[in-house]
């Protein structure tokens, strides 16, 4: 059986303009250290959820609560995805230097500090201390982000996608189990003498302390370091370039970083926007909650029969599969936005939409590159991501208030419709193309 009907017995990292494809040797054949690293990332992006999901709604009310007006509330989501923006690069190069073990381990420490940060800002009143603390606390999105990469580190070509897709799925459990400890947080807190609406931050300090713990021990070897060094040598291969650098010669790696933040920017800008449309049109808060729970459902539950998807039928399908749920769900919230039931649609094929998109698109962010740039340009990745979502939510506010809920959903076909121009435009072979 030649290497072109079985694609798994070896792969040749994505040559950048000017130089050979590098073949790699067998390490990422060890499918017992694979399994144990995906078993490690899997736990750390529990806790990790834990640790974020119990603190980013009670950001917001201390927010409002230090700040004294109701308008400051939205920076604590602001500062936490700034936070994850800043931190996306330097945990990258750190990562790229001293492999993933460090580079998860520091992120979920420098989480932990933003955390105490936080509590001590509340003890004290001094708003702009609390901002400083969530900033802090968004490089624990950042953390999250990166684990998906490092899922494929090791990964067999044929199974990256579905690697990558655990990851993402296992955040689903820690976003679900984090809210909850809101009031088990509240009696921790007052028992420790701690303010008001902190003691849930108590439990992200513990949380992201043990998320380090598990990386630091859990990933022994480091996958990435392991993967780096399994490599062929090859005397003229090009010293490890920055992300930019890749971004700019490297075409592949362009689409594929851009097909994953476009994405990204369209889910956020409806979503964010999705309850203050179904609260202006009297809907309860039950049914606003129960709304973003299947949104949530969709972007997260699904996410490994998308990842299987990737590498069956490939990643460009997925992502086009992807579009084409986006556009659904933007046609309903087009034309349908008046209805309760066609906006619970919507947002559920937006979550669904997302997924296939994000996690096909990683897939190929993450072999887009030499296998020592590969940390560069998922950096960028993770720090478009952030920008696209910050920047999808500002932007969604003043449009929602311009031509309302149907008019955002008709303006963010643009975004889909990018998407899928550039697909297909893409170079068809392989499993990362149309086959």
């Amino acid at each position: 059986m030649n290497a072109e009907e079985r694609p798994e017995s070896r792969e040749l990292d994505e040559a950048t303009p000017g130089h050979a494809a590098t073949p790699v040797q067998a390490a990422p054949h060890d499918r017992r250290l694979q399994r144990r690293v995906v078993s490690v990332l899997v736990g750390g992006q529990i806790l990790g959820g834990i640790g974020m999901g119990a603190t980013l709604s009670l950001g917001s009310l201390l927010a409002a609560q230090l700040s004294g007006s109701n308008a400051w509330s939205g920076m604590a989501a602001t500062m936490s995805t700034l936070g994850a923006a800043l931190a996306a690069v330097p945990l990258a190069r750190l990562a790229q230097a001293r492999g993933r073990r460090v580079s998860l381990s520091t992120g979920a420490l420098i989480a932990g500090a933003g955390a105490i940060v936080a509590i001590t800002s509340t003890a004290l009143a001094v708003f702009p201390l609390l901002l400083l603390g969530l900033m802090l606390l968004g490089a624990g999105s950042a953390v999250n982000l990166q684990a998906r990469f490092a899922a494929t580190d090791l990964s067999l070509p044929g199974s990256r996608g579905r690697d990558l897709s655990i990851v993402v799925w296992s955040t689903t459990i820690g976003a679900v189990l984090g809210p909850n400890l809101f009031g088990p947080g509240e009696v921790v807190g007052a028992a420790l003498g701690l303010p008001p609406l902190t003691g849930a931050f108590a439990f992200s300090v513990a949380a992201q302390l043990a998320t380090a713990v598990v990386y630091a021990t859990g990933l022994r070897p480091d996958p990435l370091l392991t993967a780096m060094a399994s490599r062929v040598p090859d005397l003229t291969a090009p010293r490890p370039q920055s992300g930019l650098r890749i971004l700019r010669s490297n075409a592949k790696a362009r689409y594929a970083v851009a097909a994953v933040a476009l994405s990204h920017a369209t889910m956020v800008a409806l979503m964010s926007m999705t309850p203050v449309h179904l609260r202006d049109h009297g809907a309860s808060l039950t049914v606003v909650g129960l709304t973003i729970s299947l949104h949530i459902a969709g972007m997260y539950g699904l996410s490994p029969v998308f990842g299987w998807m990737a590498d069956k039928a490939g990643r460009l399908r997925t992502i086009l599969l992807g579009q084409a749920m986006l556009l659904s769900s933007l046609v309903l919230a087009g034309f349908a936005s008046d209805s309760g039931p066609a906006v619970t649609a919507s947002l559920i094929l937006l979550g669904l939409g997302w997924s296939a998109s994000v996690v096909a698109g990683s897939a190929l962010v993450a072999e887009s590159a030499q296998v020592q740039d590969r940390p560069a340009i998922q950096g960028v990745s993770d720090l478009s991501m952030n920008a696209a979502a910050a920047t999808g939510g500002a932007l969604a506010g003043p449009v929602l208030a311009a031509v309302g809920y149907s008019g955002l959903g008709l303006i963010s076909i643009a975004l889909v419709v990018t998407v899928i121009i550039w697909t297909a435009l893409q170079p068809r072979s392989g499993a990362t193309g149309l086959n």
